[in-house]
């Protein structure tokens, strides 16, 4: 069967808040011109809009001031001001506070819901003339004979296991554009191939990446602080290994808890997963949880790399905005108001050139003019060595390194630390020993599988599996071998799994690819970058509610 086409002047691929954005400042510079007939199409992969949206998350406001002076009076759910910020250096036993680093003073900013922003954002988007299509996942990007991008086509329907078509088969659609913004957020399947097809990391370091595993909890009203910031580093990670917490406390006895683990460890036995659920049994946390019920459970990679791993992010034919280039202010623990900002000053770099020419695959250079312009580029720019220097001189070298970097150079050093790619870090299994986790109790803390469950997460079982294996030997040969299948802890949702004949023979991989929560810590941690993450049907997934 022939894939169906559609035409559009810009095509946005993510409905997060960076695509969203860039969807409202397109249409409404369309509006000014006049030109109410200009089309802009969003599609998101998730069954809804903010379906796979999770952040902490505390959202400065500034970039939605801009887009939305009066959002307020829309309605936006930004319901609970940041108060009674704290910074706190873990022991196993006793919390010690820190001075609030400049960067993390939340004063003027929100504690949101992310995925409730986004629907919001996709309602503003839609009442000013934007076309957004929930389900549909960019699962190819199509060229021009000239190479230029030419738009993407949505993944067919009804595929079986064995990769022929079902009896509820529909091709995908053809959405070709004149321009197509790329907002899948952290290591987007379309957006990896188009940085390696137009080779846009050449003059960068490699990007790095964060896991940030969430839980949302509803506790007592006695024990909810409404405006509650907390963050903490140290334990239960060791000083060489990058980790960190947030407790954000929501309206209605909400309370949104994460632990964050960079991607950049050595240990193959670590498992972020646990360490966060160790990380609820400190009394710092375990006070405000005790009692209370766990209403939802997610987790996603983040992009750590800054300004030294950011991509060209102009190609012909399209563009990178939000989290597919890696705009995440890692220090200040923010990313939302550069996401949105530079779908911002992509819309109206792309609405300019489109307005002198309408050719399509044109590259718009003036894009990243318009970034440097703007404060994303100064922010990033003074950050640049904090989180590199975590890596380099280890948690407390790192943070007197920040210190002097925030105090005394103002983030001008005269130098620029490197970044290094996180799946080269990791290290052989003889260096390290067994980590023993406690076992969960099912009140505090939890197995992976129960809280999958929590996180809605569905794929239909009869279609090929969206987690692929470059060489299928790989996984016991050298993963297990070597690191011990690290494999079967980074990954928070219990995909890999090795398993064995009844003997204790015959090691091999399974993957539960029905467990995925898409958060693509396979496709970056893997030690031989053989697992390739690809999109399953559209509309599976995750389905968060208010994360």
């Amino acid at each position: 069967m022939e894939r169906e086409s559609m035409e559009f002047d810009v095509l946005i691929v993510g409905a997060g808040p960076s695509g969203l954005s860039a969807a409202i400042r397109l249409r409404q510079l369309a509006v000014e011109a006049g030109n109410d007939d200009f089309a802009v199409c969003v599609v998101e992969k998730g069954s809804e809009v903010g379906a796979h949206i999770l952040s902490g998350a505390v959202i400065e406001p500034r970039a939605l001031n801009e887009l939305i002076p009066d959002w307020q009076d829309k309605g936006a759910p930004l319901n609970t001001p940041a108060q009674h910020d704290s910074f706190l250096y873990l022991t196993a036993n006793k919390a010690i506070q820190l001075p609030n680093p400049p960067q993390m003073h939340n004063s003027g900013n929100y504690i949101v819901s992310l995925g409730n922003v986004c629907r919001w954002l996709a309602e503003q988007a839609e009442a000013i003339g934007a076309e957004i299509y929930p389900g549909f996942a960019a699962a190819e990007v199509l060229y021009h004979d000239d190479g230029s991008v030419k738009g993407i086509a949505t993944g067919d329907m009804g595929i079986q296991k064995d990769g022929t078509p079902g009896p509820n088969y529909e091709p995908g659609v053809e959405l070709h554009a004149k321009q197509t913004l790329f907002a899948e957020g952290c290591r987007g399947s379309a957006s990896k191939e188009v940085i390696r097809r137009f080779k846009l990391d050449a003059d960068s370091d490699p990007q790095t990446y964060g896991l940030g595993i969430k839980e949302l909890w509803e506790v007592p009203p006695e024990q909810h602080e409404p405006g509650k910031v907390v963050h903490s580093v140290g334990w239960p990670v060791d000083s060489k290994t990058y980790g960190g917490s947030w407790m954000y406390h929501l309206e209605d006895n909400l309370v949104s808890i994460g632990y964050v683990v960079g991607l950049d460890y050595q240990n193959p036995y670590l498992s972020p997963f646990d360490e966060m659920q160790r990380l609820k049994t400190h009394p710092a946390f375990r006070k405000y949880l005790e009692g209370g019920r766990r209403v939802s459970y997610g987790a996603r990679a983040l992009v750590e790399g800054g300004y030294q791993s950011l991509p060209k992010v102009h190609f012909p034919g399209g563009v990178l905005i939000g989290d597919s280039a890696g705009f995440l202010n890692v220090p200040k623990i923010k990313g939302t108001h550069n996401a949105m900002k530079s779908g911002m000053v992509a819309a109206e770099a792309v609405f300019e050139a489109l307005s002198k020419s309408d050719a399509p695959g044109q590259e718009v250079t003036g894009y990243l003019d318009g970034l440097k312009a703007s404060w994303i580029w100064d922010e990033l720019y003074r950050v640049r060595n904090i989180r590199p220097a975590m890596a380099k001189f280890g948690l407390w070298g790192g943070m007197a390194y920040s210190a002097l970097d925030t105090y005394l150079f103002r983030g001008k050093a005269p130098w620029t630390f490197a970044n290094h790619a996180d799946h080269e870090q990791i290290r052989p299994k003889t260096e390290f020993r067994p980590i023993d986790y406690p076992k969960p109790d099912g009140k505090l803390t939890f197995d992976k599988l129960s809280s999958v469950f929590i996180s809605n997460t569905n794929h239909e079982e009869d279609q090929p599996s969206h987690l692929t294996l470059t060489d299928d030997s790989v996984p016991v040969e050298i993963n297990l071998e070597h690191y011990d299948a690290p494999e079967q802890r980074y990954c928070p949702a219990g995909v890999y799994e090795i398993v064995r004949d009844d003997d204790g023979s015959n090691p091999r991989l399974q993957i539960n690819a029905q467990n995925c929560v898409h958060c693509k810590t396979c496709d970056i941690k893997d030690p031989t970058q053989n697992i390739e993450w690809v999109v399953p049907q559209g509309g599976d997934g995750p389905n968060y509610p208010n994360m």
